[in-house]
């Protein structure tokens, strides 16, 4: 069995048609639809590329027309142990997305690839992995509000997956989901740019996180959509690094691949938002080896 298995999107109807966050620029695609499509598609198949050389497998769902933002399923629900909790998006561009994640839910548990399906209260809104990262590290998941997800979701991602909670107030439309400004690393460490937080949710990642398991992006670095990045054990897959990143990253033993994911990025994604982990498990890590690092040496 793959160590790792996301969930993938064809890329096929992607294009920036709208604008719902400040990244989002529909002018620039439209004056260059053809060849911004043809990069997109290859930006993807080199995503995905990515992840099956570091062992992953990747499913995929298939593309739908009139819904351009398919691509980025880390939004479609937050997965862990088997479960999926299924999101509700709160702009109705993206509220088609709903139904046609769910068929693709069902096709995963009807391979023994999932094994339940969890709906949100009525009137909530969250928008899957996007808002909600599952820290094992920390054995907790960090749930972003403000912008897109309800606070009071953070209550149904803790009853749906019977681990704490932590939820942090995103302070800024341009980073409008927890992934676009904050992730953990498998190594102990957290890649985050504080600007994007209110004070008090700054000083909730603080309490939980040493000051050396931090790691601050800088504004090239989130701008970038570096912090929008997969991580397998000493592997971070991420858009291209502004060179000083990739240098402190790689300093704390992680291996850093970068690809060219602008296409994506004029949609305000990148790399994290464009695949869904399902495979993750609250359960203790497994030593993890190979020739280069012992992830949990990163720490």
């Amino acid at each position: 069995m793959p160590a790792a298995r996301f969930l993938m999107t064809d890329p096929s109807h992607y294009a920036v048609r709208y604008r719902i966050n400040p990244w989002m620029r529909p002018e620039v695609w439209r004056a260059d639809d053809g060849a911004l499509s043809l990069r997109a598609f290859a930006a993807s198949r080199r995503l995905a590329g990515a992840l099956a050389g570091l062992g992953a497998a990747v499913e995929w769902v298939p593309a739908a027309a009139d819904l351009p933002d398919l691509v980025f399923p880390a939004n479609a629900g937050v997965a862990l142990d088997g479960k999926v909790l299924a999101a509700r998006f709160r702009c109705p561009e993206r509220q088609g997305e709903e139904p046609l994640f769910r068929r693709a839910f069902e096709r995963l548990a009807a391979r023994g690839l999932l094994r339940e399906i969890v709906d949100l209260p009525p009137g909530c809104f969250h928008e899957g992995a996007g808002d909600a990262l599952w820290d094992q590290t920390r054995g907790l998941i960090w749930t972003g509000w403000g912008q897109r997800s309800d606070r009071e979701a953070g209550a149904a991602v803790a009853a749906a997956f019977g681990r704490p909670v932590v939820p942090l107030q995103l302070a800024s439309p341009r980073y409008y989901h927890l992934d676009t400004c904050f992730r953990p690393l498998d190594g102990g460490h957290i890649l985050y740019y504080p600007p994007a937080f209110t004070p008090a949710a700054l000083a909730a990642i603080r309490t939980h996180a040493a000051p050396d398991q931090l790691i601050e992006a800088t504004d090239e670095d989130a701008a970038a959509f570096c912090v929008n990045a997969v991580n397998l054990g000493a592997d971070v897959v991420m858009a291209q690094s502004p060179p000083p990143l990739r240098e402190r990253l790689e300093a704390l033993g992680y291996r850093v691949h970068e690809i060219d994911l602008s296409p994506f990025i004029l949609s305000g994604g990148a790399a994290f938002c464009m695949t869904l982990r399902l495979d993750l498990t609250s359960r203790p890590m497994e030593p993890h080896h190979d020739r280069h690092h012992d992830a949990r040496a990163l720490a």
